[in-house]
């Protein structure tokens, strides 16, 4: 849990790939991650509600009501808010260029960090080529991935069990899998060149959650993970620096672990 101390502020912080709606949400550490961090301007990436998985079976358990609150509460209390609807949480798409809760809903825009460094911000799906051309493809690895994370919880019980940490098998399984790093490789090399057509020095998105912060051929490319397998965010500091916050790692350190009971998962 939270410690007592006073939230860290940043800039700005970035969060994506949540799936509120689903048993793999890690909605008790993403809520437990607000509650230490802060931040002038919150940019919600996309997924960060799972329209699929609700449309096929509803789950919204009261934490993952809470994350939604403790958001719009940072709004309340300054905090400029915007969303970028991904695949998931396409829905959303229907509603570009209008506010709701005060939470701005953009397809992409372009952030200009405090050194002046200008970054498109976008969830990443437009780049997916799977997505794009075979969404039935995508509806068919999703329900695979449903499966691997289901593995991962029980893995992660007798791991808890043992007195081990938390490790996830999913995000193992990715990089481990040839065809998979491809395509990761593809989907940054295809960000990349967005942004150095649109002319800025950077890129900032989600999609295939798989945290990064690295040059590519002059451009900075930066992933914010997701809160499925990896409990990441990436966070802007007040000098223009970008930092990749691994959550699990960072509440292991302070002896904190998660707690939640919820069942296997779905992203």
């Amino acid at each position: 849990m939270s410690t007592a101390e006073e939230p860290r502020h940043y800039r700005t912080l970035f969060l994506s790939d949540v799936h509120l709606g689903t048993r793999g949400c890690q909605a008790e550490m993403l809520l437990d991650f607000l509650k230490d961090h802060d931040a002038e301007t919150i940019y919600l990436v996309g997924d960060i509600a799972d329209g699929w998985r609700l449309k096929r079976s509803w789950y919204w358990p009261q934490l993952h009501n809470d994350v939604v609150q403790k958001i719009l509460r940072k709004g309340r209390k300054g905090a400029r808010i915007v969303y970028l609807p991904g695949n998931h949480d396409e829905f959303l798409r229907n509603f570009l260029g209008t506010h709701f809760g005060g939470v701005e809903v953009t397809d992409s825009i372009i952030h200009e960090a405090a050194n002046g460094k200008r970054y498109l911000v976008i969830h990443g799906d437009q780049f997916d080529v799977v997505i794009r051309h075979a969404k039935w493809l995508a509806f068919f690895g999703d329900k695979a991935y449903v499966t691997a994370l289901s593995i991962n919880t029980w893995v992660n019980f007798v791991r808890r069990n043992l007195g081990l940490t938390y490790w996830s098998l999913s995000a193992w399984a990715k990089l481990k899998v040839k065809n998979a790093v491809s395509f990761i490789g593809r989907f940054e090399e295809a960000l990349s060149d967005e942004a150095r057509r649109q002319g800025v020095e950077g890129v900032i998105c989600g999609h295939i959650h798989h945290a990064a912060d690295r040059d590519l051929d002059g451009i900075h490319y930066i992933n914010t993970g997701d809160w499925v397998e990896s409990c990441t965010a990436v966070a802007e500091h007040h000098d223009g620096t970008f930092e990749v916050i691994r959550w699990v790692d960072k509440t292991q350190t302070k002896e904190v672990r998660p707690k939640s009971k919820e069942a296997p998962v779905a992203a």
